[in-house]
């Protein structure tokens, strides 16, 4: 597709209905493409209609009655005229009289249309302290009052760490206060790559999983593990995978995991609904009652239309039809019910089927639940010489586990860790570390598989080197 004369690739053209970030400083949300909704962003309203049609990355202005404009060039920071600076602030006091402009001067001004710059520009002119500030205080005064009244946003790609900076700065409790740079050290160790058969246990509104989907690039397994009544993929949905993404996506309760090792988990069971025995019987009973009455109810009225009296019952014509309208559709939703539960039964045949040949090529766990009986278990699954990596908000937890298999056996180079990440500001003459920084990151616990064959008779005491052997003879003699 061309664009400005150049070709471009599709993929990096904004489309009705894509899914995007939009960016307003560090502040993001996720939304998707639709022509004539409005979003709400930062307490502020507008319409993505002229986003269309647009690369990923461009920047637009917030115009009069919500509509995007792309802005093409970048104004100055500081005008010309104004552009001169003090030796310190050693003279400056915050009384809050400096600035001429009152908050009913910068709503009429507002009102006026005047853009955000222009707002600005109009502070800095009329602010008897500015002149006074250093060059650094001055470039801070501009960038806080730009942040306020310039109504910019930026239209991103969704990809992992941008959707992970989101829900760690807006909603860090859904995504377990997993932070990028922890899930980034996730997908290396557990080996993540196209082709390969992966089990994933998390919890993190289906974050880890997109994680993994996006870094296999739709080739491959993926086999989801999900607790209650279905999985949560809020997050993976944000993606915008295509098509054939999804079809390499499995998931399989976690309740059936105990059925499925013991080998008793029958397809008839894979699709049954939530109601079973004398209750489901009950239900077919009423079902065939109510049937039946209602043939009965129409051969009464055909019978009645058909002699002379009936000419007098026309009148509830239109409840008889209504009533076989509900009747219709009752019939039509129990069809699509059933269609439903077949297509499930089918896919979790499918994930059962990937999971019985205990060869999954590596295992990621990140959930709010204690993992070391979901860590246990899974295992199974995993064939000799493959990664696993496990991530818990605590340290205890992950502890406990670490023990638990040291116990158990059939795994090596176990590793407990602990991320670190600290942001930096590289500016001239002002680079230091950010004041502001993340606590801590979690804990990730990883390692190998192996054969348990040898282990499964339980820990067995090392034998002494060759040489120390002799050596102890010797002194004995």
């Amino acid at each position: 597709m061309a664009n400005n004369g150049e070709l471009v690739d599709e993929r990096f053209i904004i489309k009705d209905g894509d899914f995007v970030v939009l960016q307003r400083g560090d502040v993001y949300k996720a939304v998707q493409i639709q022509k004539k909704r409005k979003v709400i962003f930062e307490k502020q309203w507008f319409f993505l209609d002229n986003a269309v049609g647009e690369l990923y990355g461009s920047t637009f202005e917030v115009a009069s009655g919500g509509s995007l404009q792309p802005r093409k060039s970048k104004h100055p920071e500081i005008p010309a005229e104004v552009k001169e600076s003090g030796m310190d602030n050693r003279n400056i006091v915050d009384d809050g009289r400096s600035q001429k402009l009152t908050r009913d001067d910068i709503e009429t001004l507002k009102e006026q249309g005047l853009k955000g710059q222009e707002i600005v520009q109009q502070l800095v002119e009329n602010s008897t302290t500015f002149r006074d500030k250093t060059e650094f205080a001055q470039e801070k005064y501009i960038k806080k009052k730009k942040k306020k009244y310039e109504n910019i946003i930026t239209i991103l790609k969704p990809s992992t760490r941008i959707l992970a900076l989101m829900y760690h700065g807006r909603e860090p409790g859904k995504i377990c206060h997993l932070r990028y740079d922890t899930l980034a050290q996730m997908l290396t160790l557990g080996n993540i790559h196209a082709g390969s058969k992966v089990i994933v246990f998390e919890t993190c509104a289906g974050l880890v999983l997109g994680a993994v989907m996006e870094r296999m690039g739709g080739y491959g397994s993926v086999i989801q593990m999900y607790p209650g009544g279905g999985p949560t993929r809020a997050a993976t949905d944000s993606f915008g995978f295509p098509e054939h993404f999804h079809r390499t996506l499995h998931e399989f309760p976690l309740c059936k995991v105990k059925a499925l090792l013991a080998g008793t988990l029958s397809p008839d069971e894979e699709g049954k609904d939530s109601v079973d025995g004398p209750a489901a019987e009950h239900l077919d009973t009423t079902a065939g009652q109510l049937a039946s009455s209602a043939n009965e109810q129409r051969k009464e009225r055909d019978a009645e239309d058909s002699s002379p009296e009936g000419m007098e019952s026309s009148s509830v014509e239109p409840e008889d039809r209504d009533k076989e309208e509900r009747e219709r559709r009752k019939e039509n939703k129990a069809q699509e019910k059933k269609v439903k539960m077949e297509e499930k039964r089918k896919k979790l045949s499918a994930a059962a089927a990937l999971l019985q040949g205990r060869n999954a090529d590596g295992l990621v766990v990140a959930s709010r639940f204690h993992p070391c009986p979901v860590l246990l278990t899974l295992l199974r699954f995993v064939a000799p010489s493959r990664p696993f990596v496990v991530y818990c908000q605590y340290r205890e937890p992950l502890i406990e586990c670490y023990s638990k298999l040291r116990e158990q056996g059939g795994v090596i180079n176990l590793r407990l860790s602990e991320t670190w990440l600290r942001h930096y500001q590289v500016l001239p003459n002002r680079t230091h570390p950010v004041l502001l920084m993340s606590g801590g990151g979690g804990y990730i616990l990883s390692g190998t598989t192996i054969d348990d064959s040898a282990s499964a008779s339980g820990p067995q005491k090392a034998e002494e080197p060759a040489p120390k052997r002799i050596k102890l003879q010797e002194t004995v003699a």
